[in-house]
């Protein structure tokens, strides 16, 4: 049975406790632990599927199809442990769930309360596949005292009360604010945050605290004593140049020692923290620099394109560079030349996105990495762009255009080289979507096989001609339009097994320029880079040496 660790957090929100959890995870492994780790959210939405990514940010898929929060994604790059659907959770997917079960009946006609019903449906949520691993690590989305969230703080109450003594521990996370008029930091916040959460039934184990400043230990020492747990569980979390350095600097703070110490296990293995710090060599100490474009649209915030973000730096981490990344807001360009903006980059990168805003513009940067012959990677949005802009300008089909822009209502406007996918196959099942369906957890999701041709460029970046990719679109390349655009020179490199749907297309006769259906930066580790990220880095850094 594993033992479970919960991370909560206290006095402000996003100071990192995805990454803290993350980190953990990363030197529980160090030190020949098995991990799993959960993301437990009090919003009410069912999942993050339908959220703007203004709002909450990327959305991450599982290889078993699920749309979770962007946490995930620091688990998986972390520990390499694929997440699955069960590793993420809403308060709206519990209450869908206990309101399912009244309408069958399960409760026998009993009032449906928040205690019992919605914490034991949350406790049944934690136990799933307990047995697999040495640690659980489930860090509670929001911050102590939230509403939504108290469900979620009574449930591991209660769990922590059920399991046997020594099973559970609480880690907080809380900001220490500096005072520059002063020149103090405050320790009250953090004690108002552990006090609201003692009031719950709740003891923190180890207290994690971000600062901008070093914390003297006299500032420890009132924390500790305060806050009723040891010095050497107050854990300071200063920040860092790279989140890749984070492994490394919990470890010298004692992070995991105090947590097996927390669970009596003494002595602890000795950790193996070469992988860490090989990574954390190369972020610091590059031998140069490319410059990558991101046309998309949604480049206001970053956290919107995180996993891409990421997979880019560990393309850097491979080729031992540094990659500046360059956001740019596709919209511009439909009233701005292109040049202006990405003259001088080395490499263009267009991601996925929805709806029709900005995609003229992305359509102008595909064109303009074709025609200077830069380095070009186009995911899902960003492959469907460029087979319109090669369908217009190569194949003459000048009202070439996608589904998702023609809008119904009106006259057509395009022919759709990009139609919506209505089915497809999942394994031996065929899945049906009506252009009415709902929105949220409708479209094609998850890892699908491909089939990729025979001495490709992009089967020479694999390795192989069969891949395993993670998907979330809707519309899909015509295939009808296969033979007009490959004699154009845009080969189809990768398709479905059964031949029916495009996976990556390629120009022939350019340095490099692919485009894929799927999301590959979702598999991207500091540690081992997506090949096709590896690769295009290694594309920008030689158009840097042309330039």
């Amino acid at each position: 049975m594993a033992r479970y660790i919960f991370i909560t957090g206290g006095v402000v929100s996003s100071l990192g406790k995805g990454l803290a959890s993350a980190a953990l995870g990363a030197l529980l492994q160090a030190r020949g632990f098995s991990v799993r780790l959960r993301k437990l959210d009090p919003y009410l939405n069912v999942d993050p599927g339908t959220m703007s990514p203004f709002e909450h940010g990327e959305v991450f898929v599982t290889d078993d199809g699920a749309e979770t929060d962007l946490d995930l994604g620091h688990y998986e790059r972390f520990t390499g442990v694929a997440a699955r659907r069960t590793d993420s959770v809403s308060a709206g997917r519990i209450y869908s769930n206990v309101l399912e079960k009244e309408r069958r009946g399960n409760y026998l006609g009993r009032t449906i309360q928040v205690i019992p019903h919605v914490t034991n449906e949350i406790k049944d949520f934690i136990a799933i596949g307990d047995d697999g691993a040495d640690f659980m690590l489930c860090e509670i989305g929001g911050t102590v005292g939230d509403i939504e969230g108290l469900p979620f703080l009574e449930a591991i109450r209660q769990f922590a009360r059920e399991r046997p003594h020594g099973a559970c521990i609480f880690i907080h996370l809380t900001l220490l604010p500096y005072l520059n008029a002063s020149g103090e930091l405050k320790t009250k916040p953090t004690q108002h945050s552990v006090k609201e959460l003692q009031s719950i039934g709740i003891a923190p184990d180890v207290l994690v605290c971000r600062s901008e400043h070093h914390i003297p230990q006299k500032e420890r020492e009132k924390l500790a004593l305060f806050c009723n747990v040891r010095p050497d569980a107050v854990i300071a979390a200063c920040d860092l140049p790279s989140i890749y350095d984070a492994p490394l600097a919990y470890h010298r703070e004692g992070f995991d020692r105090a947590v097996l110490e927390a669970f009596g296990i003494t002595p602890a293995p000795p950790p193996q923290l070469a992988r860490w710090e090989d990574v954390s060599d190369r972020v610091h100490t590059p031998d140069g620099e490319v410059r990558v474009a991101i046309v998309g649209k949604y480049t206001r915030l970053e956290d919107a394109y995180k996993s891409i973000a990421e997979a880019l730096a560990h393309g850097g981490i491979h080729s031992r560079v540094r990659v500046r990344g360059e956001w740019v807001d596709s919209e511009i360009f439909e009233s701005e030349d292109p040049a202006a903006h990405l003259e001088g980059c080395n490499a263009i990168l267009v991601p996925g996105g929805f709806g029709e805003r900005g995609t003229e513009g992305m359509i102008k940067a595909a064109e303009f990495a074709r025609k200077r012959s830069v380095p070009y990677l186009g995911i899902c949005l960003g492959m469907q762009v460029a087979v319109i802009e090669v369908a217009r300008n190569l194949a003459g089909i000048r009202d070439a255009g996608s589904e998702e822009f023609d809008h119904p209502a009106g006259v057509k406007r395009v022919t759709p080289v990009v139609y919506r996918l209505k089915e497809w196959m999942e394994g031996n099942r065929t899945i049906e979507r009506a252009a009415d369906a709902d929105k949220g957890g409708t479209m094609r999701l998850g890892a699908y096989n491909a089939t990729l041709r025979v001495s490709s460029r992009v089967a020479d970046i694999y390795g192989s001609c069969a891949i395993s990719e993670r998907h979330r679109h809707r519309y899909e390349v015509d295939i009808r339009y296969r033979d007009k655009l490959e004699k154009c020179g845009l080969i189809f490199s990768g398709m479905s097994p059964d031949g029916r749907l495009p996976e990556i297309v390629e120009l022939a006769d350019h340095p490099w320029y692919v485009g894929v259906q799927f999301h590959p930066e979702l598999k991207s580790k500091p540690f081992d880079p997506h090949p096709l990220f590896r690769e295009f880095i290694k594309a920008a850094v030689e158009q840097s040496r042309l330039v």
